[in-house]
């Protein structure tokens, strides 16, 4: 069976814990465990990742590992069961440090909340189910009516749609848990809310500074990062469609001309990019999806998403292998559907990159080619997945573990960590050996070969084409 180009990413979590459990998701297709820390405790990470390395190890399998950081976000505090809501009800929400001043009175984790916002602003609550308008507003109070009914409970997220909001970049709680991430080795972590590129940066310094070189994957949330997506592309490695928190601050008809923007943005600079969010919500509890979220999988393949990304669904749902399963089944259906050409959108500045584009289109002008990278740092193999050839899968060797894990991500990348030698004709040999022994080629098929790693007797300019 051909590799899939389309790589699933999976949230681990209470379902997903056991060693079991874990070793049936990589053998059903995951290539990358997402580790939520807006639950995770940093035991429970440390135990995973050594799961996830022994399982993958044994299974001869490269897999990655994705810290998902929680991000500066607005909260209700504690309040004794649920609020019951009506329409036209007045309710407050106070600094913690301040004395209920109305009948329906709750605190908030932002101070600067009366701050930010003016008097008609529109608030969401509870992943975007009770709606509010600002009426009144004093020093550490904000007096909101409710326009919906509903019931309102303890620590329920408040979106704040169109509003730039002052919270830090990174809390204290992510400085810890960056901090675990570098000690962890973690492949990709991901900043929540970021809302322009300096934050980006700004991460990207803290993890270099603590000798991690994990890449840093940009999550698209809000009308913010909306409004400075081409610069938070440029400085991300990845790029996540968070499409929970963003649905909620854009309009719902506006979500789906938003994904399309964002991916192909990352198409045009050269990023990786993951849908998320609700791909297979139904079957948290159902054996089986909605026919709208198999067309909801299979336009995110059609788009050429490097990953698809599953939360619920695989960290607390009760079918999770079933649910990789499907995206493994949706996801190969679709990629034999269509064979686009290489992208035509993607922008080239570089010998380099022209001559990776070069080895692509003669990739795809042959018959059951594929495309052979060795790779010290991974660039060749990044820049072959960024012109997303249609036929021929991109073969990766590199002698750098991380390198490898850091290439999982990529679309129609097989990454392989391969210790070189001196003589390049010899490492030529033993690679199409192993892509023979694996059945990833076929004895005659045609292999395109280019190579950045400096060794004597190669030049790196030259495109080469042998077969297996």
């Amino acid at each position: 069976m051909s590799p899939r180009k389309t790589k699933l990413i999976c949230t681990l979590g209470p379902a997903t814990s056991s060693p079991e459990v874990v070793r049936s998701l990589i053998e059903a297709g995951a290539a990358i465990f997402r580790l939520n820390m807006s639950h995770a405790t940093h035991d429970w990470v440390r135990e995973m990742v050594g799961t996830i390395r022994t399982e993958s190890l044994s299974l001869d399998a490269e897999v990655a590992t994705l810290v998902d950081l929680q991000g500066p976000s607005i909260r209700t505090g504690d309040v004794e069961g649920k609020v019951a809501l009506r329409k036209g009800d007045l309710v407050e929400f106070r600094n913690a440090d301040l004395a209920p001043g109305a009948a329906l009175s709750v605190t908030t984790n932002y101070d600067g909340l009366h701050g930010d916002l003016s008097e008609g602003d529109l608030m969401l609550v509870d992943n975007g189910e009770l709606h509010f308008r600002v009426q009144r507003i004093e020093p550490g109070r904000v007096l909101g009516e409710v326009l919906t009914e509903g019931a309102m409970g303890s620590r329920r997220h408040i979106n704040l749609p169109g509003i730039l909001v002052h919270l830090p970049v990174l809390t204290e709680k992510d400085e810890r848990d960056i901090a675990l991430a570098a000690d962890i080795d973690a492949d990709f972590v991901a900043i929540s809310f970021v809302r322009d590129a300096a934050h980006v940066a700004l991460l990207r310094e803290k993890l270099r500074a603590l000798g991690c070189g994990a890449s840093v994957v940009a999550k698209i949330e809000d009308q913010e990062a909306v409004k400075h997506l081409a610069e938070i592309v440029t400085e991300a490695d990845a790029v996540m469609v968070a499409r929970g928190d963003l649905g909620i601050e854009v309009h719902l008809e506006e979500l789906p001309v938003v994904q399309r923007r964002i991916v192909a943005e990352c198409a045009r600079i050269g990023r990786k990019v993951i849908v998320a969010t609700h791909l297979l919500e139904s079957m948290v509890e159902n054996p089986v999806p909605t026919r709208a979220e198999v067309t909801d999988v299979a336009n995110a393949v059609f788009e050429q998403a490097d990953a698809i990304m599953l939360s619920g669904e695989t960290s607390v749902g009760r079918y999770p292998v079933k649910c990789v399963e499907t995206l493994d089944r949706i996801a190969r259906r679709i990629e034999r559907e269509t064979v686009p050409e290489s992208s035509e959108t993607l922008e080239l500045k570089s010998e380099k990159e022209q001559l990776v584009r070069s080895a692509v289109l003669l990739a795809q002008s042959l018959e059951r080619a594929s495309l052979l990278v060795f790779t010290a740092r991974g660039v060749l193999a990044n820049l072959a997945a960024n012109l997303r050839p249609g036929r021929a899968p991109i073969f990766a060797f590199s002698p750098d573990a991380a390198v490898v894990r850091s290439l999982v991500m990529n679309r129609a990348v097989l990454p392989v960590r391969f210790d070189l030698d001196d003589d390049p004709a010899e490492n030529t040999r033993r690679a199409l050996a192993y892509l023979r022994e694996k059945g990833l080629v076929e004895a005659g098929d045609p292999v395109v070969i280019v190579s950045d790693v400096l060794l004597p007797g190669f030049d790196n300019g030259a495109v080469l084409l042998r077969h297996g």
